[in-house]
C-alpha cells in the first residue's frame, strides 16, 4: 500500500504515467516552483501540462527539465513542451551527443526478453534528437539546478550518460531505467503494472557490466523509496529486500542469456 495520496508518491513528488513510462514533478519545498524529470512518450505533452496545472495552477511552467537519459520514451513530448515552456533542459555530459544531434543510440535488440514490447522494439526510434543550446550538461559534482538536497548519480549501462536522482534527506531515489519495477519487455506486465524488481529494459541496454555496477551503486545508497522510469513505486522493506535480490542474482534476473549485445 502506497503511503501517499495520489498522485504524490513521496514528499513533494508527484508521478504521472504517460502510456509506458513515468514522469515526475518535484516541487521545490516551500515554493510553488517545480522541476520536471523526463518528458514521456510522444503525444503525452497535453497529459503532462494538465497534471502540472492540477498541481501548480494554470500557466505554470517548470524551472527546468531534467533528463535521466534520451531514449525516445523519455523525451517524446520534449519538443512540444519546450515550444510552450521556454526552460532549460539538463542531462549528464555523456548523454549530450544524443541530445544535440551528434550521435544515435544503438538499435534495440528484439531477441531478448521474450515479450511483445521487446519483439516490437525495432520499430522504436533510436536516433538522437537535437535540442541545440536548450540542453546543458549537469555539474560534475552531481548538483541539480533548482533542487537543493538532490544529486545526480551517473548510472550508465542502459545508456552511456544515464543518471538517477537521489535525495539525501529521506533517501528517495528516482531510478530512471537503471532498475525498474515492471517486466518492460512484456506488454501484459506493462498493461497490468505487475510489480517486481527488474534490471533495465533488456532490448535497449547495450552494456550489461556497467548496468550491474550501476545497480550495485544504487543498492549501497540504501534507498527507502524507489521511483522508477517504468513501473510502480516501491517502498521500505519490500524495496530493500528486492534490490538486494537483484544485486545478488543480477545475472539471472536482469541479463539476457543471449542477444545482440552479449551478457
Amino acid at each position: 500500500m502506497e503511503p501517499y495520496k495520489k498522485p504524490f508518491v513521496a514528499s513533494h513528488i508527484a508521478k504521472l504515467r504517460t502510456y509506458i513510462v513515468n514522469v515526475y514533478f518535484i516541487q521545490i519545498p516551500d515554493q510553488r516552483e517545480w522541476v520536471l524529470v523526463d518528458a514521456g512518450t510522444a503525444f503525452s505533452a497535453s497529459l503532462i501540462r494538465r497534471m502540472a496545472e492540477r498541481l501548480f495552477g494554470k500557466h505554470c511552467r517548470p524551472k527546468a527539465i531534467i533528463l535521466t537519459h534520451g531514449h525516445f520514451d523519455h523525451v517524446g513530448a520534449l519538443a512540444d513542451l519546450l515550444s510552450d515552456w521556454d526552460v532549460p533542459v539538463y542531462a549528464h555530459r555523456f548523454e549530450m551527443p544524443y541530445l544535440t544531434g551528434k550521435a544515435n543510440y544503438l538499435p534495440p535488440d528484439p531477441t531478448v526478453g521474450g515479450g511483445l514490447i521487446a519483439w516490437l522494439s525495432p520499430l522504436y526510434p533510436h536516433e538522437g534528437i537535437n535540442l541545440g543550446e536548450k540542453v546543458k550538461p549537469l555539474s560534475e559534482d552531481g548538483a541539480i539546478p533548482f533542487l537543493p538536497g538532490w544529486r545526480a548519480i551517473h548510472t550508465p549501462g542502459h545508456t552511456r550518460g544515464h543518471i538517477s536522482l537521489f535525495r539525501e534527506e529521506d533517501r528517495v531515489l528516482l531510478t530512471g531505467d537503471a532498475f525498474i519495477t515492471v517486466k518492460q519487455e512484456s506488454l501484459w506486465a506493462v498493461l497490468m503494472q505487475q510489480k517486481g524488481i527488474h534490471g533495465p529494459p533488456m532490448y535497449f541496454t547495450p552494456d550489461w557490466e556497467q548496468a550491474r555496477q550501476s545497480v550495485i551503486q544504487l543498492y549501497h545508497l540504501q534507498p527507502t523509496i524507489a521511483l522508477p522510469g517504468h513501473g510502480m513505486p516501491m517502498y521500505g522493506e519490500q524495496l530493500q529486500n528486492s534490490l538486494e535480490q537483484l544485486v545478488r542474482r543480477f545475472d539471472e534476473l536482469a541479463i539476457p542469456d543471449h542477444g545482440r549485445y552479449g551478457s
